[in-house]
């Protein structure tokens, strides 16, 4: 990439190179993640797992235009999980454990759908009559029964879920259950304090999850506090830090910080200023100028016609061009490709870049710099290759139960 063109275009890169830290190792994640998930060294259950999680990230970040298509495309990956699954041999499925986590595996591939689906809950009820001890088999059968709208007894089996330890994905959809069953009931008001509960617990295990403050939000716009809800301290401040508005996400975060300490939003204070300053200081020039020019000239051109891209491999049709960073427009960029250097000898390209220039003052200091932002993984290439799901941690964010 030819980020390093003209005076001062180095610091453009450097900020690349920190927004994108999560690839700065990149060749070594990838070896990493190869090593680690050899399909010889691998417990069949476990791929049988992993498979299903994957499943599960397709239904939730798979939305084409046509709904048809996403359920065609999620019965195709769910038959194929399925025939992993069906490939354990019997022999490693004889033991009440071993069976257990059969039953459960099974029920949840067959449970991704929308709809109500009588198998999936049948084998899931199996799964936990051999283990009660399985807490993410209550979850998915209390997910299942909530389908056919059975309220109560999709409740009692996230309770007993909920038993087995603190989990932040049980929560969130005991708080959204409980907000379902708030409405026209006479006890509405407790239910649906109950759901705000639910929902606080899980940000306070993890205060970077969307899905636990869309559940604490959608509750609180149930009771209709909507004054309070979008007052400026407490509005949308961790979607703020993620879209990259840092003036309202630090205004946001402080002000909760004061109003509720136990929500640690002092901390996502201190966090974004932490980041801001390590821009600031490459701005600054605190990376050597050689060490940069090394850099920046040792880029190699990557050809893009030679990709392509698709849910499970990247696919980069002619139609992308190469740009750098001065030639993208605020917001997203469409069939533009930046390319950027990770380490000597590996290189990051990054397609339909969401562009932002950051400009911002907090506590007396101004900050200013460019940066881009991807929000799929199939958006990047590294050398060329695309990532898979194994290779990548993903956050999601739900905006309401469908059953």
């Amino acid at each position: 990439m030819a980020l390093g063109q003209g005076k001062g275009k180095l610091s453009d890169l450097c900020h690349l190179l920190l927004s994108s830290s999560y690839f700065s190792s990149a060749s070594e994640r990838v070896k990493e993640c190869v090593n680690m998930s050899n399909p010889k060294e691998e417990e069949p259950f476990s791929r049988a797992a992993r498979a299903a999680e994957d499943l599960y990230h397709l239904r939730d970040t798979y939305f084409p235009p046509n709904p048809d298509d996403r359920i065609s495309k999620l019965q195709h990956e769910s038959d194929l999980a399925l025939n992993l699954l069906d490939s354990i041999p019997p022999e490693q499925r004889k033991s009440p454990t071993q069976r257990a986590t059969f039953e459960h595996l099974r029920g949840k591939m067959l449970d991704v759908f929308p709809d109500y689906r009588k198998e999936a809950e049948d084998h899931l009820s199996k799964a936990v009559k051999l283990n009660p001890s399985l807490a993410d088999a209550w979850l998915c059968l209390g997910n299942c029964i909530w389908k056919k709208g059975d309220l109560t007894a999709a409740k009692n089996c996230l309770s007993l879920a909920l038993d087995k330890g603190p989990n932040k994905k049980i929560l969130c959809q005991l708080s959204m259950l409980k907000r379902k069953m708030s409405q026209g009931v006479e006890n509405q008001a407790e239910l649906v304090e109950e759901s705000i509960q639910h929902a606080k617990e899980a940000i306070t295990l993890d205060v970077k999850d969307g899905n636990s403050w869309s559940a604490y939000w959608l509750t609180k716009l149930s009771l209709r506090k909507v004054d309070h809800i979008f007052s400026p301290p407490v509005a949308g401040r961790a979607v703020n830090k993620y879209l990259e508005n840092y003036q309202r996400a630090l205004s946001g975060f402080e002000a909760a910080a004061l109003k509720d300490p136990g929500l640690n939003a002092a901390e996502e204070v201190q966090k974004i200023v932490s980041l801001l300053d390590k821009v600031d200081n490459l701005l600054k020039g605190h990376v050597r100028a050689k060490r940069m020019t090394s850099l920046a000239s040792s880029l190699v051109a990557v050809d893009c016609k030679h990709f392509s891209v698709s849910l499970a491999s990247v696919c980069v049709k002619s139609s992308y061009r190469r740009v750098t960073i001065d030639l993208l427009s605020e917001g997203p960029n469409r069939a533009l490709a930046v390319e950027a250097k990770i380490k000597e000898g590996d290189q990051l390209t990054m397609l339909d870049p969401y562009f932002r220039d950051v400009d911002l003052s907090w506590n007396e200091k101004h900050y200013q710099f460019k940066s881009i932002r991807l929000d799929f993984y199939e958006q990047v290439l590294v050398n060329g290759k695309a990532l898979t799901p194994q290779q990548t941690v993903h956050t999601s964010i739900y905006a309401q139960h469908k059953p």
